[in-house]
């Protein structure tokens, strides 16, 4: 099977929905809320993997300096569809656990679509308009979700989907014409528009349909379509090796930390924020489409993230998953906003099993 011109461009689009989507996961009061546990152990998780797989791919392997910033930008990331499962899975989403670990996670994403953004830029009239482009579809996309979603909410034809379709069509013309990519403006549009699917949790579950049930299937054919198995034998130590790499520098980073702000659970949070998958991804085809890795690379990149994906995932789940009992009380935490709450009645009473009010 071949890569044929509607699974590239599908395949783009949905790298770029995914993108989305991983900014609107974000909670941003929680984020406000624990900002100092999220900078931290987010930042350090970000920022030690990817100087070091960097620095491993260009004196170890030989990469010229721009093959190695692409393997470390794809390498320091933590797969925030990854983390959402285990929790969810494992009932820690509506702990404060596993809230660190979500704002978290949000602060490494950042990290690496900042870099796969600034690293790669070419200055142009083109990169200012994509910048401006961005600045607006952003803008005009948090002036009107109100009173879209009270005129044209709820209707059979989901223009809500439709309507952020379009603004990520835009965002990937306009990064076109820079030969930049759409990551960065995508993710920060994702999480202007968080509060609506919180306020909306029905049109999030359509949207992830649409997202998950079709787009992204493609992107990782896509993905599986570029690697080169064949090659893969001469580089499989090398894959490894900076699979290694990168656990064991988020490690080095992500642990210390851990142990301050959640210690209890130190290692589980370590593991966690050793995943990768969908910016790993990302990362990767975008060196390849732009010409900077070769096929070779890119399946080593791939095999790396793919590694990263399924072994902390398991030793995590398997050894190191705290079961709820664990937890101390404060730590569980409602995971629904209060102004979601139904309203309370001031002067209610309560009965007992007896009839009589108190």
């Amino acid at each position: 099977m071949r890569l044929t011109p509607w699974i590239d461009f599908i395949g783009s689009f949905a790298g770029i929905v995914l993108t989305f989507m991983a900014g609107a996961e974000v909670d941003r009061q929680l984020l406000r809320r624990e900002w100092r546990p999220a900078i931290l152990i987010g930042g350090l998780s970000f920022l030690l993997p990817f100087v070091a797989v960097g620095v491993c791919a260009h004196y170890v392997a030989g990469w010229n300096i721009r093959q190695s910033e692409i393997a470390g930008v794809a390498l320091s990331t933590t797969s925030l569809a990854v983390v959402y499962a285990v929790l969810v899975e494992t009932g820690l989403a509506a702990s404060r656990l596993g809230k660190i670990l979500m704002a978290a996670t949000f602060v490494t994403d950042l990290g690496t679509a900042i870099a796969l953004s600034v690293l790669f830029l070419r200055p142009s009239a083109y990169l200012a308009l994509f910048v401006v482009v961005s600045v607006l579809v952003i803008v005009v996309m948090i002036a009107f979700q109100r009173p879209f979603f009270q005129r044209y909410g709820a209707r059979v034809i989901e223009p809500e989907i439709k309507g952020a379709f379009l603004a990520l069509f835009v965002l990937m013309w306009a990064a076109d014409l820079a030969q930049s990519h759409a990551v960065l403006p995508a993710f920060l549009l994702g999480l202007a528009v968080s509060d609506v699917f919180k306020r909306h949790p029905e049109e999030q579950r359509r949207f992830r349909i649409v997202a998950f049930a079709f787009l992204t299937p493609i992107f990782f054919l896509k993905g599986g379509l570029n690697v080169d198995v064949r090659q893969l034998a001469a580089g499989v130590w090398l894959l490894f090796a900076f699979l290694f790499v990168k656990i064991a520098t988020k490690f080095l980073g992500v642990l210390p930390a851990a142990l301050r702000f959640v210690k209890p659970h130190a290692v589980f949070t370590t593991l966690l924020m050793s995943t990768g998958l969908t910016f790993g991804t990302i990362s990767s085809l975008y060196g390849l489409n732009a010409g900077i890795i070769n096929r070779q690379q890119f399946t080593i990149l791939l095999g790396a993230v793919i590694g990263s994906a399924v072994i902390p995932t398991v030793v995590a789940q398997r050894w190191f998953a705290p079961p709820l009992q664990a937890l101390k009380a404060e730590e569980i935490v409602e995971i629904e906003d209060e102004e979601f709450e139904p309203p309370r009645l001031q002067n209610a009473k309560t009965w007992t099993p007896g009839g009589d009010p108190r």
